[in-house]
C-alpha cells in the first residue's frame, strides 16, 4: 500500500483508535486533522501530526490546502445547529475531488424506535432523537453529494461506543450507573477497538456508496449490561430507577428507542470477525486489563 495522506475532521476516541491501529500495522501514512483549537503541531501516540482550526465560525485557510492533497478523509464531526459543518463549508470543494477513501461516521440513532425488533440496513429509518434526525439529515446531504461528484463514500453507522477508558465498569465503581426499568428496551454497542479494526479492513476493501452498521453481535438490555458489570466487580446492583425519574432529557429520549441492530452485511462483506462479539468479552477483557 502506498503512503496514505490522511485527514480526519475532529480526532475523538474512533479516529484516533484507527490511527493507532494503522501504526501497529506498520502502515505509512502523513496525518493531518481538525479541531477546534488553534492551529498547531502536535504528537500523538509518537505520531507527529498537523491541527488545524476548524469550527462552524472559523476555518484555517491552511487547512484548504491539505483537504486538496488528502486522498483518505474521516469524518466524526456530529451536526452543529443541525448542519453537517464539514459539507457547508467544503461542499464546492469536492468537485473534480481526488480521493481514494471517504468515511463518515454515523449513528445507529437513525432508526429510531423499533419496538425491540431487528433491524438492517434496509430498516426503515425513523429517527425521534435530535441526534438521529439531525445524523440521518447529514447522511442524506453525503449520499447528495457523493452521487453528484462520484465520490468514494461509505457510511459506518455506529452503535453506542465503548472503550478500555469509557464503560460501565468505571461508571459502576463511580456510583454513576443506574438500572432503568424500562420493558422490552433492547439497545447495541460496540467496542472501539472493532470500530478501528473494520475501518482498517475497508482500506482494502471498498464500496463507495455503501452503508453499514457497525455492531456487535448481542443486543442487550441496560439491566442485563449492569447486572453482569455488577458481578465481575463483586459490587452490589445499583438501585432501579424509573423512566419518568430520569433527569436527563438526552437519556430520556435513549429510552424512547428500542431496537436490536444486525451487523451482518458489515461481517459478511469485510469477512469480519469481531475482537469482542459482545459486551460479555469486552467488559471481562477490560475488568482483567484495566480496573
Amino acid at each position: 500500500m502506498n503512503k496514505l495522506n490522511i485527514l480526519c475532521f475532529g480526532f475523538g476516541q474512533v479516529a484516533k483508535n484507527f490511527i493507532k491501529k494503522l501504526k501497529i500495522q506498520n502502515t505509512e501514512f502523513q496525518l493531518s486533522i481538525t479541531s477546534r483549537e488553534e492551529s498547531k503541531k502536535k504528537n500523538f501516540d509518537g505520531i507527529d501530526y498537523q491541527s488545524f482550526q476548524f469550527d462552524e465560525k472559523k476555518i484555517d485557510n491552511n487547512l484548504i490546502k491539505k483537504f486538496e492533497e488528502a486522498d483518505h478523509i474521516l469524518i466524526s464531526i456530529a451536526p452543529v445547529n443541525g448542519e453537517d459543518i464539514v459539507i457547508k463549508k467544503f461542499k464546492e470543494k469536492f468537485n473534480n475531488k481526488k480521493c481514494k477513501w471517504i468515511t463518515y461516521l454515523s449513528a445507529t440513532s437513525v432508526y429510531g424506535d423499533h419496538k425491540g425488533a431487528w433491524v438492517d440496513e434496509n430498516s426503515k429509518t425513523n429517527p425521534t432523537s435530535i441526534n438521529g434526525i439531525q445524523r440521518l439529515k447529514a447522511e442524506k446531504k453525503w449520499m447528495e453529494l457523493t452521487k453528484k461528484n462520484n465520490l468514494p463514500l461509505q457510511i459506518f453507522r455506529l452503535s453506542g461506543i465503548y472503550s478500555n477508558q469509557y464503560n460501565i465498569l468505571r461508571r459502576l465503581k463511580n456510583g454513576e450507573a443506574k438500572i432503568i426499568n424500562k420493558k422490552n428496551h433492547y439497545f447495541s454497542r460496540i467496542h472501539v477497538e472493532d470500530i478501528s479494526n473494520v475501518l482498517f479492513k475497508s482500506l482494502f476493501n471498498f464500496k463507495k456508496g455503501e452503508i453499514y452498521n457497525i455492531t456487535d453481535d448481542k443486543p442487550a438490555s441496560n439491566e442485563e449490561v449492569i447486572i453482569h458489570g455488577a458481578k465481575l466487580l463483586g459490587i452490589e446492583k445499583p438501585k432501579t430507577l424509573e423512566v419518568h425519574e430520569i433527569e436527563s432529557e438526552m437519556l430520556k429520549n435513549f429510552y424512547k428507542d428500542s431496537k436490536k441492530v444486525s451487523n451482518k452485511k458489515m461481517k459478511i462483506f469485510f469477512n469480519f470477525e469481531l475482537k469482542y462479539p459482545t459486551y460479555i468479552e469486552g467488559l471481562n477483557y477490560i475488568k482483567n486489563n484495566f480496573i
